[in-house]
This record gives structure tokens, C-alpha cells and sequence, in this order.
């Protein structure tokens, strides 16, 4: 833990070289909107800056000077073969059905190696010889409140568009859909009036999170092209991680592996995982994916690579493992990154428990539309709850480094994995010890209440029972038919206390008895439910990010029950939206 904690320090100190106008605390997020003359996320160019531990420039060994000649032939070879693989898999009957995933992810491969070799001024100079003066110049001419009441007027344009543009089904009513719409300036409003910077929220954020989370919906609710893109993408992410239940079979066996315990599967996932991210770090390939992660959400919602890289990833790979993407720059995170980050984790589900939600029942749309969505709802909400006050390092100004001194620096990628799993192993004993000790306290403090209850004559007082009333009103703005909301409003109670999983048997249970719940109720509750926000995962939380950054222990600490908050309601948010469409 030294070495790495180290090694963090220095990449905070290289960053902080690099750029030093990081030294001035609020400066882009606030002045942008005291100005109301741009907003930043759409004007400005973010710096991008790679570094590289290792080269020296005075090395003349034959490697040093033929390792360009031989990096593009190794990746022109490469290219060959993606495309050799591309037209075989789509002439052969037993892959042709899936000729569409495989031409998205051969193509894509293809122009990342194309690109590194034609420039891209060659598809950004005519982009912008057209974007320019037809859209950006006009637009940017307009006052700063016209532009964000035209931000206003389109976010509004896609929710009643959605609550009131398609045909009723399931016996809902314009009235449910109404509800809905409701519950979700409800939501909204509380998130404001609960901000701790209030004057200080970056409102385009706001409304472009917001705005892209609808047209997810409508994408895949709407869309099969859609849903099925999605499935493929949380399927593979399932399968990878599933890779590091092999090691599981052989320490233990295969009996073992298939009851699922959270001991041998879950912790024995993270530690490959981390493993197989060092390498990758290694490799250089988690730099290139998050310099073009933070081009993307600089551009549209003003935020830095680090936390965009966490946010989109956290649907497919978890909420621990999706931290340890950036590794080197959690120690260097603003206080609002790291509750991002930490809302993002708990407003999503991995797609390694994808298969076992599926298989109690729950449609696979449900929850890769609701995890799909919750990723713009969390940048939106966590944004607004705490609004960055400061200059995160990776907004734009990128510093790539590989997160080790020249001392502990891997010789080769093998190395790099076998780091990995060892610091993977310090993760996986931190998560233990969290998630052990949470979920111990909250059964010692139902024990209490059910001790005081009795002097009351209730029997079985618990948290559960308390949060299922104070929960009513928040499942009513849900738009759940009235009959059923105490029923749901439990399932939510079981989520934040005990975890979703629990929840969703509930819900098996539930619609397997005489009191089972209408279509519009089982798709709103299925919803409702497809997070990672209870004190378990808090724990996971807390133990994943104070390893990887123990210098700010204290400060994920204290803003963990805020974060689980907010991704509670994130997912809350996707069910009242999917309410609008059912």
C-alpha cells in the first residue's frame, strides 16, 4: 500500500506541475456561470497530455529505433486480422445472425488502429467547417439565459413528449403518466434545495444529464435496436468477469462457485478485475480510453475524464471495479469527483449480476434500460447535490501516468498483472471487513427496535418497517398504482437495508402470490429496484475508494451516505421515467 499511495503522490505532484492553474480553487465551474457568457463544456479545447514512465529519450539501442517501424507493422497485421475475422464471422451461417454486434466491434477496432495513423484533422476540420458557423457561432451569440431557457424548453419538450406522445397500454392512464412527470420535478427540486452550493450548479449539466437520460429511454424502451445493443454489451462484461470464477473453481470447486456466496465470487471477480486493469495501464489502453472519455463529456456535460470513465463503465463492470479504472487519480480527486463517482456506483448494478436478476425473472430490458440511464442521472444528480468547486486535474488536462515510480515500475505486462492482484487482494479484504461489520450493525440495531418495540406491543419493529411508511409518499410520486405502493414502497425498504437482491426475491415472492402486482407496478417496482444503493454496497464503497486513495479516507467517509442518497434516487428517477412510457 506505500508503493502505490506513493506512486499516487507522485503522479498529484506531476499533475500539478503540469498545470498550473490548478492551484486556483473554483475557477472554470464557477466563474462560467457568474459570467453567463459560454459554457465551457462546449467551447473550450480540452489540453490532453500523455506521459509514459520508462523511455528514455537517449536510449540508441536497436529496439529504441525501430520500435515505430515495428508498432506499425504489428498494427497493420492487426487491422488484417480484425478484418479477416470481419468477413469470415459474417459469411459463416453459425455467426451470420450477429452480423450487426460484430460489425460495431470489428469497425470500431479497425478505425481506433486507422487513426493512428491518418490524422484527425481529416474528420474534424470538415466536422467543424460546418458545425462552426451553422450551429456553434449562432448559438453561442445568444444571450447565456436564452441559451439555457432553450435548454429548459427542449428538456421539457422530451418529458411530455415521452409522458403523452405514445399510446396508453397495461391498463395505465394519462393520469399515472402525469404522476410520473410530477415525481420527477419533485425529485429534481429536492436536489436543489439540499445543495450544498447551491448558486454554484452548473445548469447546462443539469439539463444535458437530464435530457440524455429520457432519450436513453426512448432509445431502448422504444427502440429493439436499441435493447439489443445494450444486452450484447452488459452479456460481455458479464462473461469477462465470470473469467475470474476459473481461479475461484480451483481453490474451492464448481459446487462452490454455483451457490453464488459473496465471499468466493464476488471478491475473487475483483481481483482479477484489478489485475487485468494494471495490465491494461501497462499497455497504455486505459489511457486512451480515458483522454476520449473525457473529450466526449468535456464537450457535452462539462465534466472531467475521471469521472466520466467511472460513470459509464459502472453499468457494466460494478461499482468497485469501475473505481479502480483510474486508479492513479483517486488520490488527486476533488471532493465533488469523488461523490460522482460514488453516486454512479450505487445507481447502477454490474452485468455480472445481470444473469442472476434475469434468472429470478426480472426482464433483461428492465434493467440494462434502467442501469443504461442511471449513468447521465447520476452525473446530473450527484452535480447538483454537490456542485464542483474546484479544478479537477483530469477536466480537459489530462496527465497519463501509469501510477508507478520508476523503482516499483513493472518490467512487462505480466508484472503489471501480477501487481494488480495483489493490491486486488488489499481491496477484496477491505471490501470484506466494510460490507461484514455494515450489515452486522444493521441487524444489532433491528434487534434493539424490535426489543423497544415490544414495550409498544409491535412484535417486529425494524428499519425496514419504518422506511416502508416513510417511503409512501416517494413511491406515490413513482406513479405506482395506489393500491399497490406500500408494497413496493417495502421492496425499496428491503433494497437500502439489506441490498436489491434480496429485493427482487421479495418481488419473485410477491408475484407469485393472490397480491401479485399489476404489469405497470412490476415494471416500475423492477425498476425501482436495479441499484447498487444500500449500506452493503456502502461499505464496498467506502473500502474500495479508501484503498485506492487512504489519504482521503475521511473525506469518502463522510460524503458516502450522501452519494447512496442520490444513487438511490437515480434509480428512482429511471422508474418514475419508465413509468411515463408504460
Amino acid at each position: 500500500m506505500s508503493s502505490e499511495h506513493h506512486s499516487v503522490e507522485q503522479t498529484s505532484a506531476s499533475a500539478i506541475e503540469t498545470a498550473p492553474h490548478l492551484e486556483k480553487k473554483a475557477t472554470r465551474s464557477t466563474e462560467s456561470f457568474h459570467d453567463k457568457k459560454e459554457h465551457p463544456a462546449l467551447d473550450a479545447e480540452p489540453v490532453v497530455r500523455d506521459t509514459e514512465a520508462g523511455v528514455d529519450a537517449h536510449d540508441d539501442s536497436w529496439h529504441t529505433r525501430h520500435s515505430v517501424p515495428l508498432k506499425r507493422v504489428f498494427l497493420a497485421g492487426l487491422a488484417a486480422l480484425i478484418l479477416g475475422w470481419w468477413i469470415s464471422s459474417t459469411i459463416l451461417p453459425a455467426t451470420r445472425h450477429r452480423w450487426i454486434v460484430q460489425s460495431l466491434f470489428a469497425w470500431f477496432f479497425i478505425l481506433v488502429i486507422a487513426f493512428r495513423f491518418i490524422p484527425n484533422s481529416v474528420v474534424t476540420r470538415p466536422v467543424e467547417a460546418v458545425w462552426q458557423p451553422l450551429v456553434a457561432k449562432p448559438f453561442f451569440a445568444l444571450p447565456y439565459y436564452i441559451r439555457l431557457g432553450m435548454g429548459w424548453l427542449a428538456l421539457i419538450a422530451i418529458v411530455f413528449g415521452s409522458a403523452f406522445g405514445f399510446k396508453l397500454q397495461n391498463n395505465t392512464t394519462y393520469g399515472d403518466r402525469a404522476i410520473s412527470v410530477l415525481g420527477l420535478v419533485v425529485f429534481q427540486f429536492c436536489f436543489w434545495a439540499t445543495s450544498k452550493h447551491r448558486f454554484h450548479i452548473e445548469w447546462p449539466t443539469v439539463i444535458v444529464g437530464l435530457f440524455i437520460q429520457q432519450a436513453i429511454a426512448l432509445f431502448v424502451l422504444k427502440s429493439g435496436a436499441g435493447f439489443h445493443m445494450f444486452k450484447w454489451i452488459a452479456t460481455a462484461a458479464s462473461d469477462f468477469l465470470n473469467e475470474g470464477l476459473v481461479g475461484a473453481a480451483f481453490f474451492f470447486d464448481d459446487d462452490t462457485v454455483n451457490k453464488h456466496w459473496f465471499f468466493v465470487n464476488t471478491l475473487s471477480t475483483i481481483i482479477f478485475f484489478i489485475a487485468v486493469v494494471q495490465m491494461f495501464y501497462y499497455l497504455g489502453v486505459m489511457q486512451w480510453i480515458i483522454k476520449n472519455f473525457a473529450w466526449f463529456f468535456f464537450k457535452t456535460m462539462n465534466v472531467s475524464g475521471a469521472e466520466a470513465v467511472v460513470a459509464a463503465a459502472s453499468p457494466f463492470i460494478g461499482q468497485g471495479e469501475s473505481a479502480c479504472l483510474v486508479k492513479p487519480y483517486v488520490d488527486i480527486m476533488t471532493e465533488s469527483e469523488i461523490h460522482l463517482v460514488m453516486t454512479s456506483g450505487f445507481s447502477t448494478i454490474a452485468g455480472s449480476v445481470l444473469g442472476a436478476y434475469i434468472g429470478l425473472g426480472v426482464p433483461a430490458q428492465n434493467l440494462i434500460t434502467a442501469s443504461v440511464m442511471s449513468i447521465p442521472a447520476s452525473i446530473a444528480i450527484s452535480k447538483m447535490r454537490l456542485p464542483e468547486m474546484e479544478e479537477p486535474v483530469t477536466r480537459g488536462h489530462i496527465i497519463v501516468d501509469r501510477g508507478d515510480n520508476e523503482k516499483d515500475a513493472p518490467v512487462n505486462a505480466l508484472h503489471a498483472f501480477a501487481k494488480g492482484a495483489l493490491f486486488g487482494l488489499v481491496v477484496a479484504g477491505q471490501i470484506l471487513c466494510n460490507v461484514l461489520t455494515i450489515l452486522s450493525l444493521v441487524a444489532t440495531v433491528n434487534g434493539l427496535l424490535t426489543w423497544i418495540g415490544r414495550g409498544f406491543g409491535f412484535h417486529a419493529l425494524t428499519l425496514q418497517l419504518i422506511l416502508r411508511y416513510i417511503y409512501y409518499p416517494i413511491t406515490f410520486f413513482l406513479g405506482v398504482p395506489r393500491g399497490e405502493i406500500l408494497r413496493v414502497s417495502e421492496l425499496l425498504a428491503t433494497k437500502l437495508i439489506e441490498n436489491e437482491f434480496a429485493a427482487y426475491l421479495n418481488l419473485q415472492a410477491l408475484q407469485a402470490s393472490p397480491e401479485a402486482l399489476s404489469a405497470r407496478g412490476y415494471t416500475i417496482a423492477s425498476y425501482a429496484l436495479c441499484g447498487f444503493a444500500n449500506l452493503g454496497s456502502l461499505g464496498i464503497q467506502i473500502g474500495v475508494l479508501s484503498a485506492l486513495a487512504p489519504s482521503r479516507a475521511r473525506i469518502i467517509a463522510r460524503i458516502g451516505p450522501s452519494a447512496m442518497i442520490c444513487g438511490f434516487i437515480s434509480t428512482l428517477q429511471a422508474a418514475g421515467i419508465a413509468g411515463m412510457l408504460v
